[in-house]
């Protein structure tokens, strides 16, 4: 096998979650004392090393060489090298510095990208203590094996798949794979064979971390063959798609290319059939291609996606490929997660049931900010009921909440946590509390038990034990007594978990003074329940506001995650992002062929209990539907969906480093609201892209066309007895204008602000060109113009001279006046392109400074072109009149109302359309729909 290929992933060939621990042990050919030093060493080779294989990436070179490997690219080069071959140094060198130029940028930008499986590596511990002959070791955990008996402690990053064989209050951090909220508890019993991962608690996987307790357990998979390797190879299978606004470009270029090769050719045959000579006609065509090139669109794209890098990163969304920022614009759909990014990531007890009655508690995350409600009402004092069922839970209890720099952070369990903080919003100090009903002994919580006990002084110098677990468990340990129906307990129990929120009981009991401990079998019965407190991780405000105003936009909101299909049901309801219907399992979609698959990704919104490969399924149906995916995620098992989707955005604070490297945007603040700016901050920058393109292409045709025209119709000069073409403008006067002169006056587009209904609008479909019909028509218009403009100037001006300056002299003053006359075109022309609708007064007229700044730029610029001697000397350029200077812009000017004209007549047909749509008629075909103006 070759040093950079991984070797092939495999499911694993037994179920071992399901298996009881001397099966396991029995299957892997291992024993609890773990394995001798050479059955190790034989096994290291025949397994390999515990690593994950990295595949090499492209080469430098190769990637050097797709940015060359384009048809524009192929042109200039062949134009660089023909004007060389004419004599024309200057113009070819010119030339091929704007392809060297182009070519960096893009080199540059692909070279960063690509590093997820490298971050990957960097999970696997570099150390693990194992048993070898019965003796604990410590080895490196790229040696260890199938069938070593590891040990784990709190603290420990796990180093391989592993099978428990026993466990004391064992407790792993699996958010990274599974994307469940809070540490799973694990122990050795085995589980259904069916269970999903984040419900296979007698395993542990590698790179996941141990956050409580200990436990012994046996390898049984390492490397390529742990879940962590078969993320791995998804990642590999994981393809970068190129965004829409990159293919379009693409599309764009072959076009051009074709079109361009055709129409100078048949200009070469026009120029040899007037009688141009061979070189004067090669010249013609090499003119033609220079000039219809948009040389500087390239920059003018990266410069502009750029600019909107800036703004995204102050609207907390920091981006890492360039084409990301636009293909936001497009986004038809967000699968989100759920934990941290819709919701808070802070468990907070929302609901108190005693047997008295039932309380609510206002106030989210952990923050002591709420109070206790009933019936929705504030109570004037804390019922009795109530506060023995809050200083139980916090009594009963290892957490601690403080406050560090205004921010509030937990110390222990989020589930405690979260009852800490509803004893403190009722008003109860709990460190008081704590310090005066001390604790004298407690029975930890334990995953065989289910429950935690404590014995703490009372108030009265008595002392009491206080139990808390899951329902059922505290419930059979609670003696019957008036008020206590044990239906009614469990039906409750039932109607909050339906809320989705995880459901403790709390019970106590007194015992007698002298009781210095607590033994398991006090804790058997003689409870008195004192309550029920459902808690939930709730749904961030914000979030609700950012899924709103996604669906205005058009865009679907899907969670993806790794919780319980109820609490992903009762948060999804509460985001307004599952209407009806419910959540569909991980289970399920395994069981689903590609077409059920398909519908049910685009028909349900809320997905729970998936694994890795679910999601990665369920991006690829997405985008087989034609939609534009951006997924979210944190954790390790995100990473191939993440790289899969056409926009990845990984989470700034808890976001892993395979998921920040496999994503395209990193959110600073884990926020979904900070997606929904995103979004329409891409689209902002998709509108100035089109109009930057709008601004750009009349300019190429424009500037064709005078060729065109002057090779098939401008007279054939005799100059002493040589016949010698007439051209407007020379090949580097044709570069200064695509170059210098365009991009100084398209960048500025890149600042204009947002259309006010820029988040009102359906997403635009992927499929749909960028030249649309407005653009086509815009750019015709335009061309024609500018042609008209500067070849009448330019035959006015040679005609009128030539007798009196001579031939060179008129030539030289007459090109640099056709020169001077589309830069003025351009700058009148940037005030209509600021809004493709409206008038720029209507948007206002200072609201972008930056296109004064540069059109103050491109006036000094011209002014060196046309009165500085080097830059004559580079260019062929003359000094001209100020009544030259005039007459250019007058010319130039001619845009400003024949495009106000347009724009106005446009604006009546479309709101003529959108009255007779508002009558039920249909909306005629001939009338532009805004999406694909703006």
């Amino acid at each position: 096998m070759d040093a950079h290929e991984p070797p092939a992933v495999t499911s694993s060939p037994q179920p071992w979650h399901a298996l009881p621990p001397d099966a396991v042990l029995k299957a892997v050919q291992g024993g609890p004392d773990g394995l001798s030093e050479s059955e190790a060493r034989a096994r290291l080779e025949r397994h390999g090393p515990n690593v994950l294989q990295r595949v090499s990436g492209e080469s430098p070179l190769k990637l050097l060489w797709r940015q060359v490997n384009n048809p524009l690219i192929w042109v200039l080069l062949a134009s660089a090298g023909l004007a060389i071959a004419l004599g024309k140094v200057t113009d070819g060198i010119i030339v091929l510095a704007v392809v060297v130029l182009n070519t960096l940028i893009g080199f540059v930008q692909e070279f960063r990208a690509g590093k997820a499986i490298e971050a990957l590596t960097q999970m696997v511990p570099e150390n693990a203590t194992v048993l070898r002959s019965g003796q604990k070791v410590t080895v490196p955990a790229a040696e260890l094996v199938p069938g070593d008996v590891v040990l784990l402690a709190s603290g420990d990053k796990v180093p391989a798949d592993v099978r428990l064989l026993a466990g004391r209050n064992l407790q792993v951090e699996e958010a990274a794979l599974t994307g469940e909220s809070v540490p799973s508890e694990k122990k050795a019993a085995p589980v259904d064979a069916s269970a999903g991962i984040g419900d296979r608690a007698s395993m542990a996987y590698g790179g996941t971390h141990v956050t409580y307790g200990t436990g012994t357990a046996v390898v049984v998979a390492t490397g390529a063959a742990t879940e962590l390797g078969r993320i791995s190879q998804l990642l590999h299978e994981a393809v970068d798609l190129q965004t829409p606004l990159t293919k379009a470009l693409a599309s764009i270029g072959r076009y051009l290319t074709i079109a361009i090769l055709i129409i100078s050719a048949v200009l070469l045959g026009v120029g040899l059939l007037r009688g141009y000579a061979v070189a004067e006609s090669l010249l013609a065509a090499l003119t033609l291609a220079v000039a219809a090139i948009p040389e500087g669109l390239p920059a003018i794209v990266t410069i502009a996606l750029a600019i909107g890098v800036q703004y995204m990163a102050a609207r907390r969304a920091i981006i890492r490929k360039l084409p990301a920022v636009e293909t936001l614009g497009s986004t038809t759909v967000i699968c989100s997660d759920k934990t941290g990014t819709l919701t808070r990531n802070e468990m907070t007890v929302q609901a108190l049931w005693t047997p008295a009655g039932s309380y609510s508690i206002s106030g989210v995350g952990y923050a002591p900010q709420g109070e206790v409600r009933r019936d929705d009402q504030p109570l004037g004092s804390l019922p009795e009921d109530a506060r023995e069922l809050l200083v139980a839970g916090a009594l009963c209890n290892d957490a601690s909440v403080r406050s560090k720099d205004g921010t509030w952070e937990l110390t222990g369990d989020p589930t405690e946590g979260a009852l800490i903080v509803a004893a403190e919003k009722a008003g109860l100090r709990v460190e008081e509390l704590r310090s005066g009903r001390s604790r004298v002994d407690a029975i930890p919580f334990e995953s065989e038990n289910q429950f935690m006990a404590t014995l703490n002084e009372d108030e009265r110098g008595g002392r009491s034990l206080f139990l808390k677990g899951a329902p059922e468990v505290v419930l059979r340990r609670c003696d019957s007594h008036e008020g206590l129906d044990a239906r009614r307990v469990l039906a409750e129990v039932e109607r909050l978990a339906s809320r989705g929120m995880r459901v403790l009981a709390v019970a106590s009991k007194s015992v007698p003074d002298s009781q210095r401990g607590v033994r398991l079998e006090d804790a058997a019965g003689g409870f008195q329940l004192l309550g029920l407190q459902g808690m939930i991780d709730p749904p961030r405000e914000e979030a609700i506001q950012a899924v709103k105003a996604c669906h205005t936009a058009g865009i679907s909101v899907k969670m993806i995650t790794g919780d319980h299909a109820k609490t992903a049901e009762a948060i999804g309801a509460q985001l307004g992002i599952l209407e009806g219907g419910r959540a569909v399992t991980g289970a399920e979609l395994a069981e689903m062929d590609e077409a059920r698959l398909r519908e049910a990704a685009t028909s349900s919104n809320v997905f729970a209990r998936v694994a890795p490969e679910h999601k990665l399924r369920l991006v690829r149906a997405l985008q087989k539907e034609g939609h534009v995916v951006a997924m979210t995620g944190d954790g390790v098992n995100d990473a191939p969906a993440l790289k899969q989707a056409n926009i990845g955005v990984a989470m700034g604070i808890t976001g892993t480093a395979v998921s920040k490297e496999a994503a395209d945007i990193i959110l600073t603040d884990d926020n979904f609201a900070s997606i929904a700016a995103a979004v329409e901050e891409g689209r902002r920058v998709y509108d100035n892209l089109i109009k930057s393109l709008a601004f750009v292409l009349p300019t190429n045709l424009g500037l064709a066309l005078i060729l065109i025209v002057g090779v098939a119709f401008f007279p054939i000069l005799n100059i002493n007895g040589q016949s010698e073409a007439l051209l407007a403008m020379l090949p580097s006067q044709l570069l200064w204008i695509n170059l210098v002169a365009t991009v100084a006056l398209a960048l500025p587009l890149a600042f204009e602000a947002r259309e006010p209904d820029v988040m009102n609008r359906s997403p635009r479909r992927p499929d749909s060109p960028v030249l649309s019909r407005f653009v086509v028509i815009r750019t015709v218009v335009v061309a024609v113009l500018m042609c008209a403009g500067a070849t009448g100037l330019f035959l006015w001006e040679y005609n009128t001279e030539a007798a009196r300056l001579g031939h060179d002299m008129a030539l030289r003053e007459a090109q640099t006046m056709a020169v001077t006359t589309v830069i003025m075109f351009q700058m009148f022309y940037l005030l209509n392109c600021r809004s493709l609708r409206d008038s720029f007064f209507r948007i206002g007229v200072f609201s972008n400074p930056f296109v004064y700044l540069g059109i103050g730029t491109l006036a000094l610029l011209q002014l060196g072109f046309i009165f500085l001697p080097f830059m004559q000397r580079v260019f062929g350029t003359a000094p001209l009149s100020l009544e030259a200077l005039g007459l250019c812009a007058l010319v130039g000017a001619m845009v400003l109302p024949v495009i106000s004209v347009e724009k106005w007549w446009r604006s009546r047909r479309a709101q003529r359309a959108r009255r007779e749509q508002e009558a039920g008629k249909q909306l005629p075909r001939h009338v532009p729909r805004r999406a694909t103006v703006g």
